[in-house]
């Protein structure tokens, strides 16, 4: 009986439904971009200081320029060149009092200003900025900056806890429903973030998103290397990946032209209600179909695969058949992955390489947004490097394998960001360019685990119903296990 590489090797592995359905996932995936790293731009915290009633009006009754303002009135850093009193303290002074002077208003109350008393900003904050993001909405700064963090926490909580979820909803429900059910969520709660009034309101459909996005960038990732043949499988599954590229590059763009975070969270959140017309462009994976004993459901849409590519279908395709279709079923559970010494190296280690690269990842990310720089040519420099990034995994992963790069990315990443603690802040295109050294590293890495980590497991851990007792103990890919 013919299985689905054998009918797609007849009917084309990349032909132009194939194509057709990869450029349309590609547009899921350039979008899940302002949920992952959104923060640089909706959380971005500019300079500033505490506001002081009277000060306006001193200022304007004196003629002062913004810098005379800021040289008279806020307190200069603290020990050390800290930035703290400057941003969260102020002097406690009364500035409507008509004795002081222009030139220098506290010279009469002190010889010197540091021996004047500093209180908290109990007026809030003046931001040095034409834009707008949550920290300067919701002056998270000072006391209440561990909101920011806070916020980021939020998203990557739900993308853990939809990691538990999502990936049984797609197995039980289908790789289509799956995305067009967290596409709905993802793209309701977006929109809803940026109408929503309060802090904490944000907070939970940030959280919201977390949860369902990382679930619809992998039902459209397993779809698209579900529907093509096994010579392109690889390729697809990297350019999918570039394509999230590609909307970092899109998102620098719009938060230029959109500094005010609510219009920037809008205008990346209400066109991804269009991916609900994948209902009628992106066809079920028709593995999943067979898994679920819906064969005729199956059979159908490689004859609309043919049809579209131009091809005759096999007269032997109503025979199709998954390729571990044969006697003697386990039934796959999380504790298989621990359950021989072999697979629990293989888990652990894989485990600890995606925690490790997710934080240096968003790290480096967020240490765009902290160089004190431009923000966004910053970001945009390190989100060009991942294009180069993926060339070389093309380049290296024939000819060396997948350790030797993975290892050697891995060694790039921690000498960038350990060499970072000791560059000077004054020399900032070092530290940009150490830190996009860092940025294609960490890149690598993360495109490479998504290969390396379908490929290290049995088949039977990988599908839903596989059928292969030998597998259990074996490593069946295509490559070998030594690649």
């Amino acid at each position: 009986m013919p299985t689905v590489d054998d009918v797609l090797k007849q009917v084309g592995e990349f032909g132009w439904f194939q194509k057709q359905a990869f450029l349309t996932l590609c547009l899921l995936s350039a979008a899940f971009a302002p949920i992952y790293v959104g923060i640089v731009f909706l959380g971005f915290t500019p300079d500033h200081h505490c506001r002081s009633p009277g000060v306006a009006e001193l200022s304007r009754r004196c003629g002062w320029s913004r810098v005379e303002e800021l040289n008279y009135t806020v307190p200069g850093p603290g020990p050390a060149g800290e930035a703290f009193p400057r941003q969260c303290r102020r002097y406690q002074v009364d500035w409507n009092q008509s004795a002081l002077r222009c030139a220098d208003p506290l010279a009469d109350l002190a010889a010197n200003r540091s021996h004047l008393p500093l209180g908290p900003c109990e007026h809030g904050w003046v931001y040095d900025t034409p834009g707008s993001s949550i920290v300067t909405e919701f002056d998270l700064v000072c006391a209440d900056a561990w909101k920011l963090d806070l916020f980021q926490s939020c998203v990557n909580m739900g993308f853990f806890l939809g990691s538990l979820t999502v990936g049984y909803i797609a197995d039980r429900f289908g790789r289509k429903l799956c995305l067009l059910a967290t596409v709905l969520v993802n793209a309701i709660a977006g929109v809803l973030m940026g109408l929503v009034p309060d802090y904490v309101s944000v907070l939970l459909f940030r959280l919201l998103q977390g949860l369902v996005s990382k679930g619809s960038w992998m039902a459209g990732y397993t779809l698209i290397t579900e529907v093509v043949g096994s010579d392109y499988r690889r390729t697809v599954a990297i350019l999918y990946q570039v394509a999230f590229t590609v909307g970092l590059v899109l998102l620098t763009g719009l938060a230029y032209v959109l500094p005010h975070w609510r219009w920037l969270q809008l205008a990346v959140s209400l066109p991804t209600f269009l991916f609900l017309l994948y209902y009628w462009c992106v066809p079920e994976s028709p593995r999943w179909l067979l898994l679920q004993k819906r064969n005729a459901q199956a059979v159908k849409i490689m004859n609309h695969i043919a049809r579209k590519n131009g091809k005759l279908p096999p007269e032997d395709v109503r025979m199709l058949s998954l390729e571990e279709d044969v006697p003697g079923q386990l039934s796959p559970s999380f504790a298989d992955l621990f359950r021989t010494p072999s697979l629990r190296r293989r888990t652990f280690i894989l485990m600890y390489l995606w925690f490790s690269s997710s934080v240096f990842y968003q790290g480096l990310i967020m240490h765009m947004g902290a160089t004190g720089g431009n923000l966004h040519l910053d970001f945009l420099y390190s989100a060009l490097v991942e294009f180069p990034a993926a060339f070389i995994i093309f380049v290296t992963i024939d000819r060396f394998g997948r350790r030797y790069p993975l290892a050697v990315s891995n060694l790039v990443v921690g000498a960038a960001c350990f060499s970072m603690v000791f560059i000077s802040h004054d020399l900032h295109w070092l530290k940009i360019t150490v830190a996009c050294v860092g940025r294609m590293g960490v890149t690598i890495v993360l495109q490479m685990l998504c290969l390396v980590n379908a490929e290290l497991y049995p088949t039977f851990i990988r599908k839903a119903k596989p059928k292969e007792k030998t597998t259990y103990f074996e490593i069946q890919t295509s490559e070998g296990p030594g690649n």
